[in-house]
């Protein structure tokens, strides 16, 4: 009863820019303003996953994780050279051994970073019990020589034993002490937190260096996904995580003694939090669950924020492009939130008002019936990944079943935050700028 009237409130509030195509529809697959520049399959239905792209002109490469297909050799991650965003290349696949051995998922997310002058790609595993590497969480390559394939190496994997099942997501950030830091799902009640400098160093014993917890009363799921950010106004850094009962947000500038903030439970609809992503203020959040006919909810912190409350469980606005689809992964770019549709592709709407969410681009990479999915419902299938290049506002798209595609949005030729007057704070990491303390 709960969710049904979670749905209905939805279909009040949500706003429309077009209507499912059908088989009868003969309207193109995407929005006038949006251009496909490149595409390349990578493989069989569902053995695509997550996808990130690299921020620097010079290095223009993306990573996606591959799932599932041992028989196709499929779990592990794909290189691919963007030089030319018409022609995507794929010019690795890094796989793990025996791959017919290994059990459940493979390759999921994947992130990469920068230190001492080298770049690394970090990419996390999951292989269920009953075949090798359980306990293995993920594979860090040192990808510094690409575009020459022959240079990537493994150095490094890091495992634990103590909570297996693998990270199904990671999070890499810059924190304000100049420290790089690895956030990563595990089957326990918190997020573990690793300093990728000490393993990319040699010193992967002592990596470990903190833990988020998960405060719902039931926390043996612990985290599904997460975000974090520094937050300008307070100069503090900021954990947003959305798992067992809804949405954290933690002050986590000590690693060691992260602060709980603000809760978001309670809400109708939510038993467990998903993908949760703040604007460059921190003061709006958009957030989502994993259920077929859910939109994606906006929040005001503020009341939280501002001490008049601890817990939020209203949402603002909420906002899908379908209503009997799900709506995934996405990428803030104020005041514009870019999203992997599933089924319906990529997606753009504006935050300008939050109240009142807009559409304002999109293009169906699937195009396969809406019953084809992974998961109940029909759903879990198309568009998974997504990533924008801030410099000049390439949008890259990983799907499920078709792979790759890179595509410009008319009008968008690149973001910085000041440029909307917010803090020039996204998922784009900045990694050569010096930390509070001077160091790199």
């Amino acid at each position: 009863m709960k969710r049904t009237t979670t749905i209905l409130l939805a279909m009040f509030i949500v706003s429309f820019a077009f209507k499912p195509a059908t088989a009868q529809d003969v309207a193109p697959r995407g929005s006038e303003n949006m251009e496909v520049i490149g595409h390349v399959p990578l493989g069989p239905r569902l053995s695509v996953a997550d996808m990130d792209l690299e921020q620097e002109m010079n290095r223009p490469y993306a990573y996606v994780a591959r799932m599932h297909y041992a028989e196709a050799g499929g779990k592990g991650m794909d290189i691919v050279d963007l030089a030319d965003p018409s022609n995507p290349k794929v010019i690795y696949r890094w796989r793990i051994e025996n791959q017919d051995l290994h059990m459940k998922t493979g390759g999921m997310d994947v992130k990469h970073f920068k230190w001492a002058g080298r770049y690394y790609v970090v990419q996390s595993l999951q292989f269920g019990a009953g075949g090798p590497n359980n306990d293995l969480g993920a594979v860090v390559l040192d990808v510094t020589g690409l575009p020459d394939p022959k240079t990537v190496k493994e150095v490094a994997r890091i495992r634990e034993p103590e909570t297996p099942g693998g990270f199904h997501n990671i999070f890499i950030y810059k924190h304000s002490s100049g420290r790089v830091l690895l956030i990563t799902t595990v089957s326990g009640p918190h997020a573990n937190v690793y300093d990728l400098g000490k393993l990319v160093e040699g010193n992967g014993k002592n990596a470990l260096v903190g833990h988020i917890p998960t405060p719902a009363e039931d926390s043996r799921r612990g985290y599904h996904d997460f975000y974090a950010g520094f937050h300008e106004e307070t100069g503090t850094d900021r954990f947003y995580g959305g798992g067992t009962g809804g949405y954290y947000v933690y002050d986590f500038t000590n690693i060691d003694s992260p602060e709980l903030l603000v809760t978001l439970t309670g809400i109708s609809g939510v038993s467990s939090g998903h993908t949760f992503t703040p604007d460059p203020t921190g003061r709006y959040v958009v957030a989502e669950t994993e259920y077929k006919y859910a939109p994606l909810r906006i929040f005001d912190l503020k009341p939280a924020l501002d001490g008049e409350r601890t817990n939020i469980n209203q949402p603002i606005s909420a906002w899908t492009p379908a209503w009997d689809g799900l709506v995934h992964n996405h990428e803030v770019r104020w005041p514009y939130v870019f999203v992997s549709g599933y089924h319906d592709g990529l997606q753009v709407f504006s935050l300008m008002d939050p109240k009142n969410p807009q559409t304002v681009g999109y293009y169906d990479t699937f195009n396969g019936p809406r019953s084809d999915g992974g998961m109940a419902g029909g759903v879990a299938n198309g568009a998974f990944g997504i990533d924008v290049r801030n410099a000049d506002g390439l949008i890259v798209i990983s799907d499920m079943t078709t792979g790759i595609w890179t595509f410009r949005m008319e009008g968008f030729n690149g973001w910085n935050g000041e440029d909307w007057g917010v803090p020039n704070v996204s998922s784009a990491q900045k990694w050569d700028e010096q930390s509070k303390e001077g160091t790199k």
